[in-house]
């Protein structure tokens, strides 16, 4: 343990944005000496183990850094990195095609990486949900106490010092996780740029679906223009053409054939009129 390390016992601890956490009592070591957590009496809460990673000291003062942010800014950095790195290989690539099959192994490490930083990411992503949700809670409880201390106030329940020092500490709360809120939205905008980065990196362009669609219709309505359509028939025995019908256009029906009276019916009539006769 150097002389610098010693030094944080007895300091106060706060966090980045000033509120008062408690006090270091001790230190936990490995073997080799080196600090791994550090014991902070926080009052009511008992004695809190804070990994040393995520305190700085500053002065007289301690200041923790939460778990979060440490996480998200390693993601964003290692990221980041990861990114640079395949851009750089594919316009190594891109410039002399001869290296494609050496470049395919680094190539494979990169986008092994990528994926190894998506399940970290899906980790770090529920946790700034669950803070998100911890500070809403908070914001709720410092409103409704600054809001009953109005009321105490005009009831002439409690004095005006009194109502000034709720003002000025639920004041600070709210600023705290008011900056606390706005940090946590920033890092969630940066991881999704990063995605979308990654993604265009990872993707190769494809035409979208619309866009095809109108290239080919814009094409067949080319070529149905450029098509000659063939000519209507002329042929004057079709009825295809505009001259409207007439009754001498119409051709002549044939009258059926008169009925003949045959030489048997004439017989018939002969003897039926001697038959009167007599």
């Amino acid at each position: 343990m150097t002389h610098d390390d010693i030094d944080i016992i007895g300091k106060n601890v706060k966090d980045m944005y000033g509120t008062f956490m408690g006090k270091v009592i001790g230190t936990a070591t490995d073997i080799d000496g080196s600090i791994q957590s550090v014991g902070i009496d926080c009052g009511s809460q008992g004695l809190q183990q804070i990994p040393y990673e995520q305190l700085v000291v500053q002065g007289n003062i301690v200041i923790f850094i939460p778990k979060w942010r440490l996480d998200s800014q390693r993601l964003l950095r290692e990221k980041q990195l990861t990114l640079r790195r395949l851009k750089a290989l594919i316009d190594i690539v891109s410039e002399n095609d001869d290296m494609k099959a050496d470049a395919e192994i680094i190539h494979e490490k990169y986008k092994s990486k990528l994926a190894s930083l998506d399940e970290a990411e899906h980790q770090i992503k529920a946790k700034l949900e669950a803070r998100l949700t911890e500070l809403d809670s908070q914001m709720k409880s410092a409103k409704m106490l600054l809001f009953d201390a109005k009321v105490q106030y005009k009831s002439n329940e409690i004095s005006d010092n009194t109502f000034e020092i709720v003002k000025t500490c639920t004041a600070e709360l709210i600023e705290h996780v008011t900056h606390e809120s706005a940090e946590i939205s920033s890092v969630k905008g940066r991881i999704a740029e990063l995605d979308t980065e990654v993604q265009n990196v990872t993707t190769p362009p494809q035409i979208h679906l619309q866009e095809s669609a109108v290239s080919y219709l814009s094409n067949s309505e080319s070529q149905l223009v450029q098509t000659i359509l063939p000519e209507a028939p002329t042929d004057p025995v079709t009825y295809s053409s505009a001259v409207p019908l007439t009754a001498e256009s119409l051709p002549t029906i044939p009258e059926p054939p008169k009925q003949v009276k045959t030489a048997t019916s004439n017989t018939q009539d002969n003897w039926l009129a001697r038959m009167e006769a007599q």
